[in-house]
């Protein structure tokens, strides 16, 4: 058989038993010194290679050598194969918790000072930890910086009572307010049936006074219940009665109402046992039918024999009753009660704020300036409250977002106590001005290329339909109506 090994290639030779026996029993020996010097010495004509994770042959590995080195380096991760990266921190390093954390000495101090207690005497282990302990203090005071952040926690209290909901208090309303509460304990106290229509523009205080004047009657007064619907909600104006039904028959009513479901409904508001209904329509305007024969229907169910029906419909048309309703003016029993809610004027506008911004604890958030300039651009548009709030919170997330970007770095030493905050920035008239020119902003003006798209978009769409209308239709005369369901 042919010889396959090449000639060049070198014969490993496995060391003996004997040769590693020999070096365990020189190694437990006393005199350690002599013999690790001996071995350096023979190992010196040996060329020794850095340990890789790659594999390495032969003799490269230095694993088939007589000379077996004392003891084997410690094996490298991933992370080792580096540069060795010193653990000790240079400059200064950020603290962020109350705590501040010593430093733990690293291995080589310990065996020095593990050398330092066997060699030296006690003399010198007392120099030892005094320079350690002087060294300490120093290392905490100058290495230990904490990072300040701006809390805004005034802010996220300014935002929850700028909110749109029902507040406690409702300022510049006493006097509607007055008139709806006695109008409801007139009716429920002396179960006599009536009806009252509350008109005025969007957020003028309608819906939120009658829903604080149901929730404290609730307190005070029993023997009635109350059913709350929003208009907008429904499908279609005859999906009305199907609503009632299931709030007053606590039944389910999936097909459309009918004779027999209005005969129900009418033998339930007309007899004898059972509590007042406070029905309380929303929107009312949205129940516009053919014949209005929806808004008659409730409107004449107060006055059926034995009736215990008050209904409340609120809409911002003011002449809802006299113009789409004139049948009710024939009847005076039929003619609902009728109060309207004017806008609100700036000096309530700016007590409204000023009253739901009193209840946030601390530094003041928004500036006077700035409140009495929203208060007069918003009375000045619409005067509408909700305008005004929505742009104080959008003026208070601007400068809130401003503020969580800022950090300050401050050393410990300078800082009094932990809880220590920084006073926080106002918002002022700059912030108001630029959340209403976003919000209302000159949309008529024009635009660097030209008058192209001088024009907004729902006013082109207008523009297109009207086209639209007289080219197809082929008429002179366009109603809003049509134009807008077109």
């Amino acid at each position: 058989m042919p010889q396959t090994r090449s000639q060049s290639q070198a014969t490993i030779s496995f060391p003996k038993k004997k040769v590693s026996r020999t070096l365990d029993k020189a190694k437990i020996s006393g005199d350690t010194k002599l013999e690790r010097t001996n071995l350096q010495a023979t190992r010196c004509s040996v060329k020794i290679l850095p340990l890789s994770p790659r594999k390495r042959l032969g003799d490269d590995n230095l694993c088939n050598t007589p000379h077996l080195p004392p003891c084997s380096p410690p094996k490298q991760g991933k992370k080792e194969n580096g540069p060795p990266c010193s653990r000790s921190p240079k400059g200064r390093r950020l603290v962020f918790d109350n705590q501040l954390t010593m430093k733990s000495p690293s291995k080589k101090e310990q065996t020095r000072a593990h050398q330092n207690k066997i060699h030296s005497s006690g003399r010198k282990d007392q120099e030892i930890t005094t320079n350690s302990e002087q060294r300490c203090p120093l290392e905490k005071e100058s290495a230990c910086v904490r990072l300040f952040k701006q809390e805004g926690t005034c802010y996220q209290q300014a935002k929850l009572v700028l909110n749109t909901a029902v507040p406690d208090r409702l300022p510049a309303r006493e006097k509607e307010m007055n008139v709806i509460r006695n109008f409801l304990r007139e009716h429920i106290c002396g179960k006599k049936a009536g009806s009252l229509y509350l008109s005025g523009a969007p957020g003028t205080g309608k819906t939120a006074c009658l829903s604080r004047i149901l929730q404290d009657l609730k307190k005070e007064l029993k023997g009635f219940k109350t059913i709350m619907l929003n208009c907008m909600s429904l499908r279609s104006a005859q999906a009305v009665f199907p609503a009632i039904a299931q709030e007053i028959c606590q039944e389910e009513v999936s097909r459309p109402a009918g004779k027999d479901m209005m005969k129900k409904l009418e033998y339930h508001m007309t007899a004898e046992k059972g509590p007042m209904i406070v029905l309380v329509l929303d929107e009312v305007d949205q129940l516009d039918s053919k014949g209005q024969d929806v808004l008659y229907t409730l409107f004449e169910w107060p006055w059926l024999s034995n009736s215990r029906l008050v209904l409340i419909g609120i809409a911002n048309t003011l002449d809802l009753t006299d113009r789409i309703l004139p049948r009710l003016q024939a009847r005076e029993k039929c003619k609902p009660r009728l109060l309207n809610f004017p806008p609100y004027t700036k000096n309530q506008i700016a007590t409204i704020l000023q009253d739901r911004l009193d209840l946030v604890s601390g530094v003041q958030v928004l500036d006077n300036a700035a409140i009495q300039f929203c208060a007069r651009k918003v009375s000045a548009l619409s005067g509408d409250v909700r305008k005004a709030l929505d742009v104080c919170r959008r003026a208070i997330e601007i400068v809130e977002s401003d503020v969580k970007s800022q950090t300050v770095l401050k050393p410990l030493s300078e800082c009094k106590s932990p809880s220590e905050s920084l006073v926080p920035k106002q918002v002022g008239l700059i912030h108001i001005s630029q959340v209403i020119s976003e919000v209302d902003g000159n949309r008529m003006s024009l635009s660097k290329e030209g008058t192209q798209d001088s024009f907004p978009l729902q006013q082109k769409i207008l523009v297109c339909s009207l086209l639209l209308l007289t080219r197809q239709l082929k008429i002179k005369e366009v109603t809003l109506g049509k134009l807008y369901e077109a």
